[in-house]
């Protein structure tokens, strides 16, 4: 049975309004949440990048069933590994088992500010392999010493972790992440609607006589009464979108998604986003992902104004919309 999320976008909101649409979101009937973890928004226009972490803290408390989840979270340069280790664990106490740990090798544009310089995509995965392995052995309840290529950890241990690990998703775009990963990670995250990702990602897993993972998708729609505002709202915030993840994972500042999405077209939005007011084109949208065999797909509601409207009056029933059409098995 495919299950629907609802992404807290920590880009166009601000922290105390992200708490309230966590809530609100549950209430609506959501399965579960996903949290991006920004130190700058894509572009200036969408104003907003506090701390995932304190919110999904926070979360945790004005919530109680739906499962959460970072979407993602870079544990290589502003984060040290074991530090994430720490935060997942505590998480993982907090919401009762109700927390995954998504992570990613990162874009330029969040981890630029410790000032260390921007790796390689080659280097990125290698550190990326070196810190889920650590971050794994903590959560699994090691006191561990290492010296790595990338990092090191004199004598950590979590003092206080869940009786059963944190689950831990690994966002992956292409075979040779496939190949690394899938065996590191228990869940693959992925933001294209990719059969052939989720194919070579199960099959590392058998070959290694893993368990089955979810795979879990995240797509931007554009709820709105108006269409061409709706049309209008997605260019203005999500212009960038359509990138592509090597230009994502590269610039480093908001400026950057300026320059490079300034011919970019609110036509060109529309045809690439569902908007507007129609809910069973929003919930065609993503077809795609269930066809693919995504077991998970979280929402992108795009714009903050919209946001209390959509998850009071529109989500319950385009829920309703989306679990009729998806595969029930």
């Amino acid at each position: 049975m495919t299950r629907f999320g609802y992404t807290l976008m920590t880009e166009q909101s601000g922290p105390q309004a992200l708490v309230g649409y966590a809530a609100a979101a549950e209430q609506a009937g959501f399965d579960f949440l996903v949290s991006s973890d920004h130190y700058f928004p894509w572009l200036d226009s969408m104003g907003h990048a506090p701390y995932a972490w304190s919110i999904l803290g926070a979360a945790t408390q004005v919530t109680e069933r739906v499962e959460l989840l970072t979407y993602v979270t870079c544990p290589t340069m502003r984060y040290h590994p074991a530090v994430v280790a720490q935060k997942a664990a505590t998480l993982g106490l907090l919401s009762n088992g109700r927390f995954t740990l998504g992570l990613g090798s990162g874009e330029n544009l969040n981890e630029h500010v410790i000032g260390q310089g921007w790796p390689t995509v080659a280097v990125r995965q290698e550190m990326l392999e070196e810190a889920i392995t650590i971050i794994r052995r903590l959560l699994d309840g090691d006191q561990l010493t290492v010296e790595g290529d990338y990092f090191r950890v004199d004598q950590a241990r979590l003092w206080d972790r869940p009786e059963q690990p944190v689950q831990i998703g690994v966002a992956v775009g292409g075979a040779e992440a496939v190949r690394r990963f899938a065996p590191l990670g228990d869940h693959l995250i992925a933001t294209e609607p990719s059969a052939h990702l989720i194919s070579g990602w199960n099959d590392a897993r058998d070959g290694d006589g893993l368990s089955t993972s979810r795979a879990i998708g995240q797509i931007p729609i554009c709820w709105g009464p108006d269409k061409n505002a709706a049309i209008d709202r997605a260019h203005e915030l999500f212009r960038w979108f359509g990138g592509g993840w090597q230009v994502n994972a590269d610039l480093p500042m908001p400026a950057g998604f300026e320059g490079a999405s300034q011919f970019v077209r609110p036509e060109d939005v529309g045809s690439s986003i569902a908007c507007g007011p129609d809910l069973d084109e929003l919930a065609e949208s993503l077809r795609p992902f269930w066809e693919a065999g995504f077991t998970d797909v979280a929402l992108v509601q795009i714009g903050n104004e919209s946001q209390d409207r959509f998850l009071d009056e529109i989500a319950p029933e385009l829920l309703d919309k989306l679990r009729a059409s998806a595969p029930s098995d």
